[in-house]
């Protein structure tokens, strides 16, 4: 059979059967693409051999690739390849290749001064300032994802019980306690800024000067601004605050359940990753206090 007849049976199968979305067929056929284009011209399917994928994991490691752009690659070829064997147009059937081995990259965690820092560096006397101080308190207050709070309702926030309602992946519902510090400056943007807004109708929370919702890459863009305002030196993003409102409570005494609830995981395990942020936060203060001995 000719490998573009192959492909697209394995697309239609994709589609038809595993309802598979249009933006990762269109990542797969990249991926099959760059597949082809390692290893000798192959046109017909008779050409193809299992050792192919275990060949195409060497060369792009020796490219220098890493380790997470060739398993998502390899998942793309493994899928292809045992489409094929189950279709009975592979005679092998594909062995189990161990992929290269992910390292383990700890989450950048701020500490509180550099959070302190970096939430007084908007510029409350303009409006744009009091809303973006008002985000970043709620960010690092909540744990929230930077999805969930440009899309907060003022129907999500609960001032009296200091609670906020979010849905977070899956349309799952969680509420999570918020402070009255953050609340305040909240109450600040609302009654202020918020009011002034051509949008002050409308029943999203955070307002561009259009009165539209605010976008995620706006946000982005402006923590990474105040952060270079407060002199941050590492590379830290909205999602940086969850990783430090998580650390932080860790290292106050909270229980890995309740911060894994606040956060909204389905498995502890990711929650996990925030008590070796903690503890390789304790052992760097506790070598610095031993060298100034």
């Amino acid at each position: 059979m000719d490998i573009n007849e192959a492909i697209s049976r394995f697309f239609q199968y994709l589609r038809v059967e595993k309802g598979v979305g249009e933006m990762t067929i269109t990542d797969y056929t990249e991926d099959l693409k760059k597949f082809f284009a390692a290893l000798p011209p192959k046109h017909d399917t008779s050409e193809l051999k299992v050792e192919d994928v275990n060949d195409y994991m060497k060369i792009e490691d020796a490219h220098g690739l890493s380790s997470s752009t060739i398993l998502r690659r390899l998942s793309c070829t493994r899928h292809f390849y045992s489409f094929l064997a189950a279709e009975g147009i592979l005679e092998e059937d594909l062995p189990d290749y161990e992929g290269p081995k992910m390292a383990k990259k700890l989450p950048v965690v701020l500490s509180v001064e550099e959070v302190d820092s970096l939430l007084s560096t908007p510029d409350l006397s303009t409006d744009g300032g009091i809303r973006d101080r008002a985000m970043l308190e709620v960010m690092y207050a909540s744990g929230l994802r930077v999805s969930e709070l440009v899309s907060l309702q003022f129907k999500n926030v609960n001032f009296l019980n200091g609670l906020i309602t979010v849905y977070g992946k899956g349309n799952k519902q969680r509420t999570v306690p918020i402070s009255s510090f953050a609340l305040d400056y909240l109450q600040k943007y609302i009654d202020g800024p918020r009011a002034r807004n051509v949008g002050h109708k409308t029943n999203n929370l955070f307002l561009n000067h259009s009165g539209k919702a605010l976008s995620r890459i706006y946000f982005f863009k402006e923590v990474k601004k105040y952060a270079t305002l407060a002199g941050i030196e590492v590379s830290i993003s909205p999602h940086t605050l969850r990783h430090c409102f998580a650390t932080h409570l860790l290292e106050n005494g909270a229980e890995l359940r309740a911060v894994q609830e606040m956060l909204g995981h389905a498995n502890i395990a990711t929650t996990q990753i925030y008590t070796q942020v903690s503890s390789k936060r304790i052992m760097s203060a506790y070598d610095l206090y031993s060298k100034r001995k």
